[in-house]
């Protein structure tokens, strides 16, 4: 029994196409593994996505149970941290898709008493 798996292909933009052609010859791998990898990012996202709307519902409709979760969270995480060091604002670049939404205000809420 061959361990080879199927194939098959799939119709994609010109753009798209030459866009993970760029990264796999700028990395030096196949096409199909950029795609692929990009396929496990993506999946990655979409559940971190899922993991926050979950985290908001539960800080929304049981904030005693939320308070409980981030208190023992701290105990073995430590406290967060949602800035960037100092010497890095400014220098970095991030993508336009890129969600930096939690970095702004930041400050601000520590300034107020805010966790």
């Amino acid at each position: 029994m061959s361990t080879e798996q199927k194939t098959t292909t799939i119709r994609v933009s010109v753009i798209t196409r030459d866009k993970i052609a760029r990264y796999a010859h700028e990395e030096g791998r196949p096409m199909t593994e950029v795609l692929e990898e990009a396929i496990k990012d993506y999946e990655k996202k979409k559940f971190l996505k899922r993991l926050g709307e979950q985290m908001e519902r539960t800080r929304r409709e049981d904030p005693e149970g939320y308070a409980e979760y981030l208190a023992e969270f701290e105990i073995w995480q430590g406290k967060p941290s949602h800035r960037i060091a100092p010497e890095w604002e400014g220098l970095i670049d991030f993508p336009d898709w890129y969600d930096t939404s939690y970095l702004e205000g930041a400050g601000r809420k520590e300034e107020q008493g805010g966790k």
